[in-house]
């Protein structure tokens, strides 16, 4: 059964109504260090889900086919996250409880801190709750420690939420135009040439003054080195219920400037019709930053197509970023107040933590998961990747794993906060209003406080 929905349930929850749902309502106590199996009510056969797309809905179709003797109805409720309407909704579901409730839940990136950290943070039960070993567990499948640290709670330290697909970032390069530049395409000499590793731009800097000479711009807007600026920091926007802004975040701004007054981009948005074109053969963009998804779902769909003649499929690699970051991913939350929290916890381990060649990440990262042939990605589990098989055609053959299963614990989850997608949004807003001169540096810098005041009436700017 399925309830797809357009727009948001209902009207958004007061923050501090959820806030005192956290605080009265969350798990009381640690878990003990084993997992207990909870004890389901029997006459409880239905398992609400909710998610912002079809894709974990699919997961546990696959997983319900797999085990034909999991009884249990799944009732899907898909909200796109579009005009903002999943989280309101989401939100009302898990305030108003009874038979109707979630009993599991989807958390994307922007926002999974609210309901694994933040103010929605109490409605979550542990994964020991749900019977899960999971200490054991994700050391045992080499999970992330990005995306742990993103799913552990602060108010008990417990893991509440895990994803499967891993998002840790590299550099995704085009092998033609680094031949014309350096004469090779091989990665390992890249990585050297960008400063891979190295935490630091400087050779990235001379990376792009070397491509322009030969009329190419290494990345097709700012928006391509945002990611790993804002992941790199020692704090997130909001410390102690003040703004922050780090200095390796405040950065952005001069690379962003630097970029645009040396010519070495092309000055195009993210997301726009002018950064999907650079992708392209004569895109004349040497590379972008990203994951894995990146290069399936967005360069992939982008890159042209041989009825074109502009195709740029298997001209691509992938080399360490100078800069670790991440960009992207859901977790999944299980209600703490689920009446079959033991069956949701069997459907939550097989998709975060089964590291078995039936597992759902086994079958994400070899392309099996709806039959051969399918697209290979990155997942959260280091061991998964260690046994699979990463190579894809649109590299030119490269085992991408090579690169992402570092990529992956290079990445750091503890500068996030649940406001970041909106201060975000307003920092490269002001961040691209100075680089393209409407106002000096220090215009923008104290417009990105006021925009963060205006909305934000409970964080202390100064």
């Amino acid at each position: 059964m399925k309830r797809l929905v357009a727009t948001a349930l209902c009207a958004i929850m007061a923050i501090g109504t959820l806030a005192g749902c956290g605080s009265d309502n969350a798990a009381g106590g640690a878990a003990s260090s084993g997992a207990e199996a909870p004890k389901d009510d029997p006459s409880v056969k239905t398992i609400n889900l909710w998610s912002f797309t079809d894709e974990i809905p699919g997961m546990v179709k696959k997983y319900k086919e797999l085990n034909p003797d999991f009884d249990y109805e799944v009732v899907e409720t898909i909200i796109a996250t579009t005009d903002g309407a999943y989280q309101p909704a989401l939100d009302a579901a898990l305030q108003g409880g009874g038979a109707d409730a979630p009993d599991m839940y989807a958390a994307e990136a922007a926002f999974v801190l609210k309901y694994s950290q933040g103010d929605a943070s109490g409605f979550a039960a542990t994964y020991k709750e749900l019977g899960i070993d999971v200490d054991a567990k994700i050391k045992e499948a080499d999970i992330a420690k990005y995306s742990v640290e993103i799913g552990t709670r602060p108010s008990d330290g417990e893991v509440v939420a895990l994803g499967y697909q891993a998002t840790g970032g590299a550099f995704i390069y085009r092998r033609s135009i680094a031949k014309d530049v350096w004469g090779t395409d091989d990665p390992a000499t890249i990585k050297e040439k960008i400063g891979g590793g190295s935490n630091s731009w400087d050779t990235f800097w001379t990376a792009a003054e070397e491509l322009k000479a030969k009329g190419y711009a290494i990345v097709s807007g700012d928006g391509d080195i945002w990611h790993a600026f804002e992941n790199s920091s020692d704090q997130g926007w909001i410390v102690d219920d003040k703004l922050v802004i780090d200095p390796k975040r405040e950065a952005f701004i001069d690379a962003s400037k630097k970029l645009k007054d040396n010519g070495w981009h092309h000055d195009t948005k993210d997301w726009t019709d002018g950064w999907f074109a650079d992708m392209k053969k004569d895109g004349g963009v040497f590379g972008f930053f990203g994951p894995a998804w990146l290069i399936n779902y967005t360069i992939g769909a982008n890159c042209g197509t041989e009825e074109e003649g502009n195709s740029s499929y298997g001209d691509w690699a992938v080399c360490e970023s100078p800069i670790g970051f991440f960009w992207g991913g859901t977790w999944i939350l299980a209600n703490k107040d689920s009446k079959v929290k033991g069956a949701v916890g069997k459907i939550i381990e097989w998709i975060t933590l089964d590291t078995s060649e039936t597992g759902l990440q086994y079958m994400w990262a070899n392309g099996t998961l709806n039959g051969e042939g399918g697209t290979k990605d990155t997942v959260a589990s280091g061991t998964v990747m260690a046994k699979s098989n990463g190579e894809l055609e649109f590299l030119g053959g490269q085992n991408m794993f090579d690169v992402f299963v570092p990529a992956n614990q290079f990445a750091n989850g503890k500068n996030l906060t649940q406001y970041d997608e909106s201060i975000n949004s307003a920092w490269r807003d002001q961040v691209r209003a100075y680089t393209g001169g409407e106002k000096d540096r220090d215009t923008a810098i104290a417009d990105f406080k006021q925009a963060v005041a205006d909305q934000f009436t409970s964080i202390t700017v100064e």
